[in-house]
């Protein structure tokens, strides 16, 4: 996967096109992005105008963005990189999966492409992150993982956390707490209609109240 010389601020943009776009398959708008990266839109408007000039996204006004193949391939280099670090803070560093989404945000802008080939083959060629998401290959594949939420099982089925659908620290706190990390399988005992939270039972026999949030946001594949 070729990169292009972009500034830090051009790459975050099509990180987060593509982000938005996966969310939400069709253009995304201005006011999306802006909210995104945090910024006006105004100023979302003229780096637009400066990746389509580049002829990484194709840009219609009042229309919204879409990725071309160019900027989509550049988007998923920095995705790929950004998963590749994570899993190695967390395997080889020790870092807790609630601390390492910052620090591959800055490690994710180093442009060897051979260090990033080298440390994918160091690590083994993981499929997916400390988080559960799947990490694109050096030609930018990957293998889409079928999934539900925790808050799809029906009563008395087992399931597996397999990811997780947002990244943010206290979130994972939280589910480290609970001791609900990735691999451990669940049984959904009880869904309670009167506010959506479930009762679930681990392997040990423990049993947890989760709210309707937590179990809307946690990623999960049947035993």
């Amino acid at each position: 996967m070729n990169e292009l010389d972009l500034s830090i601020t051009e790459e975050n943009y099509l990180k987060a096109i593509y982000k938005l776009a996966d969310l939400a398959p069709g253009p995304v708008s201005t006011n999306a992005i802006a909210q995104e990266v945090q910024i006006s839109a105004a100023s979302v408007s003229d780096m637009l105008r400066r990746l389509s000039e580049k002829e990484l996204i194709v840009y219609e006004k009042y229309k919204g963005v879409r990725l071309n193949p160019q900027g989509k391939q550049q988007a998923l280099a920095l995705i790929r990189k950004h998963r590749l670090w994570e899993t190695f803070l967390v395997e080889k560093l020790d870092f807790s999966w609630d601390e390492v989404h910052p620090l591959a945000e800055q490690l994710e802008h180093i442009r060897s492409i051979e260090l990033v080939d080298r440390l994918d083959a160091f690590l083994g060629y993981p499929k997916v992150d400390p988080h559960g998401d799947p990490i694109p290959d050096a030609e930018g594949n990957f293998h889409v993982l079928e999934h539900i939420i925790l808050a799809e099982l029906k009563e008395g089925q087992c399931a597996r956390i397999v990811g997780v659908k947002e990244d943010d620290a206290d979130f994972l706190r939280y589910l480290e707490e609970l001791g609900l990390q990735l691999g451990v399988e669940l049984q959904l005992i009880k869904h309670f209609s009167f506010d959506g939270s479930l009762l679930v039972q681990k392997k040990d026999g423990t049993q947890l109240q989760l709210s309707k949030k937590l179990g809307q946001h946690l990623f999960v594949r049947l035993c």
